[in-house]
């Protein structure tokens, strides 16, 4: 029986740990969980969202930006986090609209499709 999601996870270009973190950690204000000692050697991070958690981990050779592959982020304050993304130089893509919600979508500095979602 499946039971939740325990993580998802997605990609950066090897050796760009410091970017994704001032990314996610400082921009997003995710929070970095440590990471198991027998994985820390292949580079990457982790990240808590409540019991749930992103890895980002490194690999290359790999076109993000041409998947529609993503994370969706639950948020309270969408527009908020439209103005903090846009002062940071992220543009903001119209997503389809799904009723009871209002959502936007972005690509990360890695090219990874990135949602933000809130309930409406």
């Amino acid at each position: 029986m499946i039971t939740g999601i325990h993580h998802v996870q997605i990609t950066i270009p090897t050796g760009e740990e410091a970017r994704a973190r001032a990314f996610y950690c400082d921009l997003l204000g995710l929070e970095e969980i440590e990471k198991p000692e027998s994985l820390r050697g292949r580079g990457g991070f982790w990240l808590k969202l409540g019991d749930q958690s992103v890895h980002v981990g490194a690999e290359d050779g790999v076109d993000r930006s041409r998947t529609k592959a993503h994370v969706a982020y639950a948020v309270t304050d969408l527009e908020a986090w439209g103005r903090r993304l846009e002062a940071e130089g992220i543009d903001r893509i119209t997503g389809i609209p799904i009723p009871g919600f209002d959502r936007f979508e972005f690509r990360d500095p890695f090219g990874n499709r990135v949602e933000m979602i809130q309930v409406i």
